[in-house]
This record gives C-alpha cells, structure tokens and sequence, in this order.
C-alpha cells in the first residue's frame, strides 16, 4: 500500500479528492490523508508545528468530513508514511521569500519524525483567468501568476532536497491553454472545479507516485459529470504534465 500525507489546505483537498479512488480503479491500494485549515500558510504550518497545536482537520481518502482534528506531530506517527507532501498558500505562492525558513523547518521536521518517508512539493496552480486576485499579485494572467509559483516551488524542492514535484499547476495551466468552450476547469476564482479540474489534478498525482499509464484507468465517481470527452482531456493533460517533469523526478 502507498500512504500519502499531505500538509496542505483547500489546494490540497481539490488535488487529493479523487485520488483514492483512481488508484483502487487501476488496481493500486493506497491511503491518502490531508491536513486541512482553509488559506494555510507553511509560516502558520510551522507555527502549529511548534505548538503541536490540534487544528487539522484529518481527511481521508478523499473525505472531508471526518469529524477528526489532529496535530501534525499526531498525523506524522499515526502511520508509516510513503510520501508527505508540503505547499505555499496561493497568495504567496510566487514569492519565494514567504517559503523560508517555514519550508526548511517543516522538511526537517518531517524528516525527524518519519524518516523513510520521501517529501514531495506540491505545485499549486494560478488564479481563474480574469479573477481580480491576479492583479492584486501582480499578475496580468493565469499563466504568469504560475510561472511565478513554478520558479518558487522548484527553488523549494531544491532546498528541502524534495524527491518529487507533484506538477498540479503545469497541468491545470496546460489544460487551461488547451480546452475547449464548456470546459470549467475552476469553480471559483481560486479552487478547481469540482469533476474536471479535480480529476486532472488526481491524475497528475496517481501517475507520479504510481508510474501507471492513465489510458485504461476506469474511475468515473466523479462529483458532477464529465463527458468522454473530458475524461479524455483530462488523461492526455495529467500525462503531458507528468511527462515534462519526469526529468525531475528522482
């Protein structure tokens, strides 16, 4: 079995909603828990490091309402961990400068408590073209607001000696450059949407930490429809992504 933790906040709960269940459609068994407090910052994930402060709540396997809080230090030992997973909020997610010395803490910290498990970065993507949030960032489009994110988390992975991107933002910035008209890809100006953005980002996931082609997988329990069509969008933009980082992943 693979068990995934990831550190995260609302980004993190869009990329891990269907990612249990694609892998058990392709024949995977796989645990996937993320720690969730709306806008978390890693500053403020540090904070409650520090403090083994209770304030997560624990969802798994793509459930969210658990009814569990539980601290970092308690979601690190409560299992023998494959993967743990850290991000940046949206906000500051171009800025570098916001990520230290949060981001390097947090990896020793991990590293401390679990240490046969392998930290992955997660790239979170940019803003809904057009939101005003793009603007107060700086950011005259989706796609520059991501590239601001990428230079960001790859200066991250580099410093935490992370073993693996996990490329959500390239491919919801790929898919958003190649839809075509009724594609949602967001559901608001900053989360993705609920059936196709989600399931692109899913993919992305059980392809790296699986190396499973994603052609014949056969999940469809999706929150909303998708057409044929969009499910094959989704597989071709989740393998692209994969495929222009796999020189990365180590």
């Amino acid at each position: 079995m693979i068990k995934i933790l990831s550190i995260g906040n609302s980004y993190s709960t869009d990329a891990t909603r269907y990612v249990y269940g694609i892998a058990r459609a392709g024949g995977v068994a796989m645990k996937v828990v993320n720690l969730f407090i709306g806008g978390c910052s890693l500053a403020r994930h540090y904070r409650n490091m520090m403090g083994e402060v209770a304030a997560y709540d624990f969802e798994i396997n793509g459930i969210t309402a658990t009814g569990i809080k539980i601290s970092i230090k308690d979601a690190l030992l409560s299992d023998d961990w494959d993967y743990v997973t850290l991000q940046q909020a949206s906000p500051l997610s171009t800025n570098y400068e916001t990520y230290q010395p949060y981001m390097d803490s947090l990896a020793a910290y991990v590293r401390q408590m679990v240490p046969k498990a392998k930290l992955l970065i997660h790239q979170t993507w940019g803003y809904r073209e057009g939101s005003p949030r793009l603007e107060k960032l700086g950011a005259s489009s989706h796609e520059e607001m991501f590239l601001g994110a990428k230079a960001a988390y790859f200066q991250a992975a580099d410093a935490i000696g992370a073993k693996k991107i996990l490329p959500s933002g390239e491919a919801v910035c790929l898919a958003m450059k190649e839809k075509t008209e009724g594609m949602e890809l967001h559901r608001d100006e900053i989360h993705l949407s609920l059936s196709l953005g989600r399931y692109i980002v899913g993919l992305v996931w059980y392809g790296v930490l699986t190396g499973k082609d994603l052609t014949e997988n056969s999940f469809c329990d999706f929150d909303g429809s998708l057409s044929e069509d969009e499910i094959l969008f989704a597989k071709r933009i989740a393998e692209k992504a994969i495929k222009e980082y796999s020189i990365f992943q180590k």
